[in-house]
């Protein structure tokens, strides 16, 4: 039992899933625009600190791609805070003609990467980051589009729920030790012959 840790994935999908179901609701046009002073704060501490705590963790377990991809999204999470604080205040020295295409493109492609990788991890977290690969596509695309920028907000909610829905199931089929919400966890090869003998 020594040096044992509990399974932190369930923080981290909870921190990168509410805050992005927050942020779009602004995206979509759902909410006021005032409650972006609401995902700033969010995505400082739940979407960037303790998802980057729940990466290094991830470290701790051995999972790699836990921890590449929390500690990756919790410094996104930071950095976009950051980067609105320093814009709406007027922080940052030609902010203004700052283009958020290729900043929403480069985590496109990451986040393609990481997506191809899930297809041996499970089905539900194929629909996270293929949903995600699809927000970040509509989000550049949107910084010329309106239309397209509002349809990435609702994109960006099934996308956010969907994590929450992976970090529930997490929590729950490892506490009741059973698969009550299912992830459609990849089962290699070898693995399904072993059942069948």
């Amino acid at each position: 039992m020594a040096g044992k840790i509990a399974n932190p994935a369930p923080l981290g999908l909870f921190g990168f899933g509410l805050t992005t179901v927050l942020l779009n609701f602004e995206n979509a046009g759902i909410s006021n625009k005032a409650l972006l002073n609401l995902v700033l704060s969010h995505g400082y501490f739940y979407g960037g600190l303790a998802q980057f705590c729940a990466g290094m963790w991830e470290f701790k377990t051995g999972n790699t791609f836990g921890a590449t991809a929390f500690t990756s999204y919790g410094a996104f999470w930071i950095s976009l805070a950051a980067f609105i604080w320093g814009h709406e205040g007027g922080l940052f020295a030609m902010a203004g003609q700052i283009d958020m295409f290729l900043y929403f493109a480069t985590w496109g492609v990451l986040s393609a990467g990481l997506w191809l990788i899930t297809f041996r991890i499970s089905k539900a977290l194929v629909f996270v980051f293929g949903s995600l690969v699809l927000l970040f596509a509509l989000l550049a695309i949107g910084e010329y589009s309106t239309a397209v920028h509002k349809i990435a907000g609702y994109v960006g909610l099934v996308c956010g729920g969907s994590a929450i829905y992976t970090g529930y199931a997490t929590v729950l089929n490892e506490t009741w030790k059973g698969n009550f919400l299912p992830v459609g966890a990849y089962v290699a090869p070898s693995e399904t012959e072993d059942l069948k003998a």
